[in-house]
């Protein structure tokens, strides 16, 4: 916008400019002629007065040696009593223009070689006699360049000055829309601090008071958001006492210690989304050296409750490579829920004493978590990953996945959903841990290769399930 308002000044200036120098300069240049000519009728006129009084030769050469400089004047007097015409002086003109002027009793001009002459007619008692005034290019331009020189100075410097001024109006209307740009980016980033300074010409100074006004509004509506979030949370608390007082007297036994377990951890889950709503802060991506957790002590965790479970159905469970510490830039809490997702999922929509495992692989730049089952798999993968779409089957509403899904996006990885080798779903959880997106150097290791004349993840090597 800004070089744009340049350009049109700067077309603008230069057709006024040039609309106004040219006339001018050729009306310099008819003044210089007009200049050079008025002297040569005045010379011509100083001569006239000498020939009214004598055609005597001496005499009159001494009157046009005295009015003629640099023998720029001729007389040509007509023939007189019969004796022949005298030429004084050095003539220039041709004679049929000589004899053309005399017979018509008018001053005229004619080109000669390196100018121009005036032919004046004076009558005499005799005749007419012509005097010829030789006026040389040089006196008929005679300072036109120098007024052309001075045009085109000023027509420069008036074209410079309206760029100047294009460009500092120019910055002065791009600046404020820069900002508004920059503005709605942040926002849209989620920077909701964001906000436009008040300033420039008067439309961008209302849109700036409405992108701040909207920003305000932004700010308001999810503080309400949290703040409902929170509440609708807190609401929980009071069926989650009346439950844990009733797991509370179902005495010993697995089962007891089950439900109380997953008691309490349905209110370490509600106290999290109430801190988390309030304090407004995202949970999934780690800030910092050392920030994010273990994957291994999680998974190892989680299978410690899911085990119970699979043990009550006939499951055959698997869990490899949780032997070391795996770290990842991503909250523990976050984690256990994305597992507790999936490994509900697989208790959800697969039959009793189907068999499940959970691998961790720890490459070079990124950390593979694998859940697979030997159930009946998901028909169509990309409808599953769909918010609030699901697998299909009842119960179904694909929120888990999404919420695994955004875990791993929050780190620049994803989630894919394929077929096990267990028979049944694989899903994988890739978290990257240098925060670039997938399809970079972190997923060389999940590089297809041919084995038995299908393609197999490198990734998806099959283990014997105990």
């Amino acid at each position: 916008m800004r070089w744009a308002l340049v350009k049109v000044c700067l077309a603008v200036t230069t057709m006024v400019v040039v609309a106004f120098a040219v006339p001018l300069g050729l009306v310099v240049q008819e003044m210089a002629r007009d200049r050079a000519f008025s002297n040569a009728e005045r010379e011509a006129a100083a001569v006239a007065p000498a020939l009214s009084i004598t055609t005597d030769r001496d005499k009159l050469e001494r009157v046009v040696a005295s009015a003629g400089a640099d023998s720029g004047m001729a007389v040509h007097l007509p023939a007189a009593d019969g004796g022949a015409a005298l030429d004084l002086g050095r003539q220039r003109a041709a004679h049929r223009d000589i004899e053309a002027v005399r017979k018509m009793g008018r001053a005229s001009t004619t080109s000669v070689g390196g100018g121009s002459t005036l032919l004046q007619p004076v009558a005499l008692s005799s005749g007419t006699a012509v005097v010829e005034v030789y006026v040389p290019e040089s006196e008929v331009s005679n300072g036109v360049g120098t007024a052309w020189a001075v045009l085109a100075g000023v027509g420069l410097a008036l074209i410079v000055g309206s760029v100047a001024v294009a460009d500092r109006l120019g910055v002065r209307m791009v600046r404020p829309a820069q900002r508004l740009v920059e503005g709605a980016h942040e926002l849209g980033e989620g920077k909701l601090g964001a906000r436009v300074p008040e300033e420039g010409p008067n439309e961008l100074r209302l849109a700036a008071v409405a992108f701040n006004a909207m920003a305000d509004q932004v700010v308001q509506l999810l503080a309400n958001e949290r703040e409902l979030a929170a509440d609708l949370s807190h609401r929980l608390r009071t069926p989650l006492t009346v439950l844990r007082l009733n797991a509370a007297s179902l005495g010993g036994g697995p089962a007891a210690e089950q439900t109380r377990t997953a008691v309490a951890q349905l209110e370490r889950e509600v106290d999290t989304i109430i801190r988390t709503a309030r304090e407004a802060k995202p949970q999934t991506a780690a800030a910092g050296p050392g920030a994010g957790c273990d994957v291994a002590e999680v998974v190892r965790e989680r299978m410690e409750f899911w085990s119970a479970l699979a043990e009550d159905e006939g499951r055959k469970w698997r869990v490899a490579g949780v032997e070391r510490p795996v770290r990842i830039p991503v909250a523990r809490a976050d984690l256990a829920a994305a597992l507790d997702a999936l490994l509900g999922n697989v208790f959800r929509h697969t039959a009793e004493g189907t068999a499940f495992a959970v691998d961790v692989h720890n490459g070079e730049d990124a950390v593979i978590v694998l859940v697979s089952d030997a159930g009946p798999g998901i028909p169509d993968p990309e409808a599953a990953m769909a918010r609030g779409r699901g697998s299909g089957s009842a119960g179904s509403t694909g929120l888990g996945l999404d919420i695994v899904r955004r875990l791993a996006e929050a780190t620049g990885g994803d989630v894919r959903i394929s077929s096990s080798v267990l028979g049944g779903t694989e899903v994988r959880i890739w978290f990257q841990l240098d925060g670039r997106k997938p399809g970079g150097r972190g997923h060389r290791g999940a590089v297809r290769r041919r084995r038995s004349g299908k393609l197999v993840s490198t990734f998806n090597r099959p283990r014997s399930l105990p």
